[in-house]
């Protein structure tokens, strides 16, 4: 057996494995869809090629693949607008995990609080004579507001980037507007209070600095690579404080100047 193996020893296998090729670093606001940063699980043999691949869950994985100490700093940097480093700390690794839940509990948060505060405001204003009623359409109406805002918005921009040859990526887009949302989930909290006065102040401070988190990183990262950036960011900036003022509007806004008869 010993002389099948004779030939091995005159061969040098020193260095003879070809190393691995490293990844190449993943620069903010790459132009891909769906190539990870370094932090991501690439497919394996078995990933489907082309436009299949977007109908197969493998190919999300990657940008699930954070753990909570990542989804904690990204949370605190989305508070801390002024910093307007968040895409560059996102770079190697945007994920879809944070912006997910934080729409999912936004939908949730801002229906059950709002009807909340609704049956405090009516309580107050009706002196509890009249019947009040859960609305369940604030469930629906949340989900459309937040999932088709976080969706659609960064896909349009992404396009209109694409469209001036400014390099973009759209998964680090729905990253950065994911998370520019959370602000709103304490802001929902404090909105119970009845006070419209307070409640005024309060989605007025947190759309004020979700916008200004938003205006100041995509700012940061395209005002070299287009002169119409000043009209792109403000554009930005108003949609979310539009956004902002619907919440307000809609969830934590109550009139009982008419009482209904049951």
């Amino acid at each position: 057996m010993s002389g099948n193996y004779s030939s091995l020893g005159s061969e040098s296998v020193g260095g003879s494995v070809p190393v691995a090729a490293v990844a190449d670093h993943v620069l903010p606001f790459q132009d891909t869809f769906s190539q990870p940063g370094q932090g991501g699980q690439g497919g394996g043999a078995d990933t489907p090629q082309g436009w299949q691949s977007y109908f197969n869950v493998i190919t999300y994985r990657p940008y699930f693949n954070v753990d909570t100490v990542d989804v904690l700093e990204r949370i605190k940097d989305s508070l801390f607008p002024y910093k307007s480093d968040f895409v560059e700390k996102t770079s190697h690794n945007p994920d879809m995990y944070g912006p997910f839940w934080i729409c999912s509990t936004l939908v949730f948060v801002t229906a059950a609080l709002g009807n909340f505060a609704a049956y405090l405001a009516h309580k107050t204003s009706a002196g509890g004579g009249e019947a009040w009623h859960y609305d369940i359409n604030k469930v629906t109406y949340a989900a459309i507001m937040f999932y088709g805002y976080v969706g659609v918005i960064p896909l349009g921009l992404y396009f209109l980037l694409k469209y001036l040859g400014v390099v973009s990526g759209l998964i680090q887009l729905w990253c950065l507007y994911g998370y520019s949302l959370f602000v709103f989930i304490p802001a929902s909290f404090l909105s119970v209070v009845p006070w419209d006065i307070m409640r005024w102040v309060v989605v007025g401070v947190a759309t004020l600095m979700s916008a200004a988190f938003l205006g100041l990183n995509i700012r940061s990262h395209i005002k070299t690579g287009s002169d119409r950036w000043f009209v792109i960011v403000m554009s930005a900036v108003a949609l979310q404080l539009g956004l902002g003022l619907v919440m307000k509007l809609y969830f934590f806004t109550f009139f009982y100047h008419d009482t209904l008869k049951i």
